[in-house]
């Protein structure tokens, strides 16, 4: 009565959450809310077909098959219900009878696509069951009484299977066991799967227990074995074994046959497949293009030299392609060994342009990991291989920024102007740019300021000139940090001047005071001489002489006090002279 009794909800309601949970994958909770719907509204042909798929979800085909039928009861045109019972019948292995369902859902309702895939792959599992009707040929060399004992034979085994129980079925069924090599084929990757639940039936102890919600651990690893069991029969229907034995004789003729191609679809082949690697690397798909590089490769070593009289080119030209795609994939060391075996293809076969090529590339991954050592004199062995002012241009560009990073500033200034050069010659102003910048990096680690002004000013001009914001702004900054550098320096400069100058002076004055002294010498000589003569000079050079002989008494030697009585007498003199004079 509970069971019977009208759910609380409304019927869209129940449809929608239905819907929903069925889309998440939740198929028991959505067959209760289908459930509940129909008690609501019985026999909704739309509810029917839904709840019909929650069934065939959970391998119920049997009462999905009912609602199916249901929903078709009192509409024979009604698509979804045609559509389903299709289904159904399909993963049933009755493909003739879906083929029926899914014409007639055809004709009714042409526009829909998925009507006419269900033919396709029903009259597909037909042929793979039983042959393609052109190879089968009929004689008729008897009467066609034949035909009566078959149809009575079949009823007879009808009448058989009637009285089988359900085990009897099921025992049937499992009766004929396979070769565990077809179920690999047939089950493929789940036969791992098959396998690890057959192991688990072996564990007693295991199969004895229950999980939490209550279920015996060897119902569900007996369901399923069961369900992979009968997906495996589904496939076999589908395609048996020598199906695929002859899609895979089919495909290794088709192989055979597209690898003796005229040479004009060779060609034509190559190219496309080229321009197609060029255009994934160029449009940030580098792995697809390693990918498609490496498959060509491989097609292309098996062809003769007959087929492909460039062979060797193109193997090196290929190498070179999964280099550049695993550069921008950052794997370093595989480019790195990809860019070598091109180097060695082109100089086992004489090929200068592929050397130079594979040179280039070899530097720049060297450069890109920071062995820039190995960079240069890769690149070196690269300059006699340039072609135009361009390539040089560019050759020399790298080997400069190479010895900048390892502060090698002269020969990087140096390589520099080289660049520089080749680039007036070529008349390109992009170039140009990059290697006046390189020019006045190399001057700022060599301390010459003033010229690398007068290149970054340069610079600058160039990078208005093609209208380069970014190097602008870059340049702008890079002149105010030199000329600060420069200000520092004229500031150092000065004050070593300064500083000298002073040593200088402080020298000069040293010398005069000597010289003073030594005219002080030759005056009291002078006054001394002239100490006889009379008048207002005698007593002045006196005075003079006597202030001088105070400074050089401790010079004379020793043990002689007259001459010290002397000078005080004179003193004297000289002060009764001057008070005299007053």
């Amino acid at each position: 009565a509970a069971a019977d009794s009208v759910p609380a909800g409304t019927f869209p309601s129940f449809m929608a959450e239905g819907t929903l949970l069925c889309r998440r994958g939740e198929y028991g909770k959505a067959l209760a809310c289908f459930n509940n719907a129909l008690k609501l509204r019985a026999g909704d042909k739309d509810c029917l077909v839904a709840r019909s798929k929650c069934y065939l979800k959970l391998g119920d085909t049997e009462n999905s098959l009912k609602d199916a039928e249901a929903s078709l009861q009192n509409d024979k045109t009604f698509s979804k219900g045609l559509y389903q019972k299709a289904e159904i019948l399909y993963t049933m292995g009755d493909f003739e009878f879906a083929l029926v369902f899914y014409h007639r859902g055809y004709r009714l309702r042409p526009e829909l696509q998925k009507f006419r895939l269900g033919i396709e792959k029903s009259q597909e599992a037909i042929v793979n069951c039983i042959g393609s009707p052109s190879s089968v040929k009929l004689e008729n060399k008897e009467d066609l009484c034949f035909i009566s004992r078959q149809a009575e034979s079949k009823k007879a085994n009808q009448k058989l299977q009637v009285k089988l129980t359900k085990d009897q079925k099921w025992t049937r069924k499992r009766e004929p066991v396979r070769n565990p090599k077809t179920e690999r084929q047939l089950l493929g990757e789940l036969y791992a799967d098959k396998a690890y639940l057959e192991k688990l039936l072996r564990d007693e102890d295991l199969m004895e227990s229950s999980t939490k919600q209550g279920i015996k651990v060897a119902d569900l690893v007996l369901s399923g074995i069961s369900y992979l069991d009968t997906r495996s029969e589904f496939w076999q229907q589908q395609k048996p074994i020598y199906a695929r034995v002859r899609e895979r004789k089919l495909r290794q003729q088709r192989w055979m046959r597209d690898k003796k191609q005229k040479p004009a679809e060779v060609g034509r082949y190559i190219v496309k497949s080229m321009e197609d690697i060029e255009m994934l690397l160029t449009g940030d798909c580098p792995e697809e293009s390693c990918k498609k590089a490496e498959r060509v490769l491989k097609t292309i070593q098996g062809w003769s030299d007959d087929e492909v009289p460039n062979k060797n080119e193109l193997i090196g030209n290929l190498h070179s392609c999964i280099g550049n795609a695993q550069l921008e994939m950052g794997q370093m060391e595989a480019a790195l060994q990809s860019h070598k075996m091109d180097l060695e293809v082109a100089r086992q076969n004489d090929l200068p342009d592929a050397v130079s090529r594979a040179l280039d590339n070899i530097g720049r991954v060297y450069a890109r990991i920071g062995k820039f050592q190995q960079a240069i004199d890769t690149w070196e062995e690269k300059i006699p291989m340039a072609k135009s002012s361009l390539e040089k241009t560019w050759l020399f560009h790298e080997i400069g920024q190479c010895y900048l990073e390892l502060d090698k500033a002269e020969a990087a200034q140096n390589y520099g102007q080289k660049s520089l050069q080749s680039a007036d010659e070529e008349g390109d102003v992009e170039w140009q740019l990059h290697a006046t910048v390189l020019v006045a990096q190399a001057q700022v680690k060599l301390k010459d300021y003033r010229s690398a002004i007068l290149n970054f000013e340069k610079a600058l001009e160039k990078a208005k000139l093609i209208h380069n914001e970014d190097a602008q702004k870059a340049i702008i900054s890079a002149l105010d940090d030199v000329s600060k550098s420069f200000i520092e320096e004229l500031h150092g400069r000065r004050e070593e001047t300064t500083a000298y100058s002073l040593k200088e002076g402080s020298f000069s004055a040293g010398s005069t005071e000597d010289d003073n002294l030594e005219k002080g010498r030759e005056g009291e000589e002078s006054e001394r001489s002239t100490e006889h003569r009379g008048g207002e000079k005698q007593k002045a050079a006196a005075a003079a002489a006597g202030t001088r002989e105070d400074h050089r008494g401790p010079r004379q030697e020793g043990g002689e006090e007259g001459g010290e009585e002397d000078a005080e007498s004179k003193g004297e003199e000289r002060r009764g002279a001057r008070q005299k004079k007053k």
